[in-house]
C-alpha cells in the first residue's frame, strides 16, 4: 500500500506573500478515502486546511455543504457495481455541486488518479479554480492529433480499466490524458470520469460478492422508531425459527445438527446478542454496532446453506430406499418438509438485513435535506452545515 502526504503549513493561506504560489496547487487532485465496500465507503475528507484553502474562492460554508452532499452521495456508491452507482454521483455534481461552485469560479470534476504502475486506480475530485478552465487543462494538446492522443492515453491507462474501452470513447480520452499528463500533481496518470467513460471503468469481484446483495449502505428512510421496532421484531423471530431449525437438524442426526451449528462456528446464534447490544446501545459507535450486527447476520448465511446441503443430502438417501410399511411411508411425505425452516430462516434474515441497512443509514445521515433533489432545497441549509 502506498500514501501520499501533501504537508501544507496552516495559516499561510492567509499571508500575502504567498498567494501567487497557493494558486499553483490548483487543479488540485483531492483522493477519496474509503474503498467503495460496506465497512469503508469512499468519502472526501475536508480538514480545516483544505477548507481556508479554498476559502480564498469558495465561502466555507459553501464547501462544505457541497462536502456533505457529495458524501452522502459517494456512500452508496459500491466498489462492486461501480458503474451504476457513480451515475447518481456524476448527475449530482453537475444539477447540485457545480452550478453553486461555478458561482465562486470553481468547478470539480469526478476523476479516477493511478499513483503506481500497479494497475489499481483509485477515485477523486479534480477542483479547479480561479483563472483555470476545462478548456485551459486541454489547450497546451490542441496540436497533437486525436489518434496520437488516443493511443497515449490507450496505453496509460491501467489494465482493468482499458480492457473494456470504446473506440467512440476516443475523443474524451484525449482530453483525460491532457489532464493527467500536464495538470494532475507530482505526475499523477488519471481521467476525468463523465457519463460515457464510467462506462469503462472496470472492477474486480471477489467470492464474497454475493454478500453484497445483503450488505451494502443506502439512503435513509427516517421513521428510526418504527425501524428498530420492526427490527426487533424480526430479531425475535429470527431466534424462534434458528432454534426450531437446530432442533430439527437434531433430530435428523448428530453429524446434521453439529456442521449447521459449527460452520462457521456459533454464528447462527450471534446475530441474537449482536442485535440487541445494536439497538439498545447508546451513544456514537450505534452505528458501528449495527454495521457489525449486519455482518453476524451475513456470515450465519454459511449455516444456512450448510443446512440445505445436510439436509438434502440426508432426505435424499432416504428418498432412494423404499418404504418397508406404511407408517414409514407417511413419515417420508412428512420429511419432504425439511427445507421449510431453513427457508424461512433465509427470508428473515434477507429482510432483516435491509432493516439494519436503513437503520444504519439513519444513525450516520440525519440531515434528509442532502438528498433533496432540489438544488435550492439542498443549498438553503448552506448555514447549517
Amino acid at each position: 500500500m502506498v500514501s501520499y502526504i501533501d504537508f501544507f503549513l496552516g495559516g499561510d493561506e492567509k499571508r500575502l506573500d504567498i498567494v501567487a504560489s497557493i494558486q499553483k496547487r490548483f487543479p488540485m487532485c483531492i483522493i477519496f478515502g474509503g474503498d467503495g465496500s460496506y465497512m469503508s465507503p469512499y468519502y472526501l475528507h475536508s480538514d480545516m486546511s483544505l477548507t481556508n484553502l479554498l476559502a480564498q474562492h469558495v465561502p466555507s460554508t459553501v464547501w462544505n455543504r457541497l462536502v456533505a452532499g457529495l458524501n452522502a452521495q459517494l456512500r452508496t456508491v459500491r466498489h462492486g457495481s461501480i458503474r451504476s452507482t457513480l451515475l447518481p454521483v456524476l448527475n449530482w455534481i453537475k444539477s447540485h455541486g457545480n452550478p453553486q461552485l461555478e458561482f465562486h469560479g470553481v468547478k470539480i470534476e469526478l476523476g479516477w488518479f493511478q499513483a503506481t504502475a500497479s494497475g489499481y486506480y483509485q477515485l477523486g475530485i479534480l477542483v479547479l479554480a480561479g483563472d483555470h478552465s476545462f478548456y485551459d487543462l486541454t489547450q497546451a494538446e490542441n496540436s497533437e492529433s486525436c489518434d496520437d492522443c488516443s493511443r497515449l492515453s490507450y496505453r496509460k491507462v491501467p489494465k482493468i480499466v482499458r480492457r473494456n474501452l470504446k473506440q467512440p470513447q476516443e475523443s474524451q480520452q484525449c482530453v483525460s490524458h491532457a489532464v493527467s499528463r500536464k495538470k494532475i500533481t507530482g505526475g499523477m496518470n488519471g481521467g476525468l470520469i463523465n457519463d460515457i467513460t464510467v462506462q469503462s471503468l472496470d472492477f474486480r469481484r471477489d467470492y464474497l460478492f454475493p454478500c453484497s446483495l445483503l450488505l451494502h449502505n443506502t439512503r435513509p428512510v427516517g421513521r428510526q422508531d418504527t425501524v428498530q421496532l420492526l427490527i426487533t421484531i424480526l430479531l425475535l423471530a429470527d431466534l424462534f425459527v434458528t432454534l426450531l431449525t437446530l432442533v430439527l437438524f437434531y433430530w435428523v442426526s448428530l453429524g446434521a445438527f453439529l456442521a449447521v451449528l459449527l460452520i462457521l462456528p456459533l454464528s447462527l446464534l450471534s446475530p441474537f446478542p449482536a442485535g440487541l447490544n445494536a439497538l439498545f446501545s447508546k451513544g456514537p459507535k450505534r452505528a458501528t454496532l449495527a454495521r457489525v450486527y449486519a455482518l453476524w447476520n451475513a456470515t450465519s448465511l454459511s449455516n444456512i446453506a450448510v443446512a440445505f446441503i445436510c439436509g438434502a443430502i440426508h432426505y435424499g438417501v432416504a428418498a432412494l430406499k423404499p418404504p418397508d410399511d406404511e407408517s414409514s411411508w407417511v413419515t417420508k411425505r412428512e420429511d419432504d418438509k425439511w427445507w421449510l425452516f431453513p427457508t424461512i430462516l433465509l427470508l428473515f434474515k434477507s429482510v432483516q438485513a435491509r432493516f439494519v441497512d436503513w437503520h444504519v443509514a439513519n444513525l450516520e445521515v440525519q440531515d434528509f435535506s442532502l438528498f433533496s433533489p432540489d438544488p435550492d432545497t439542498f443549498w438553503a441549509y448552506e448555514a447549517v452545515s
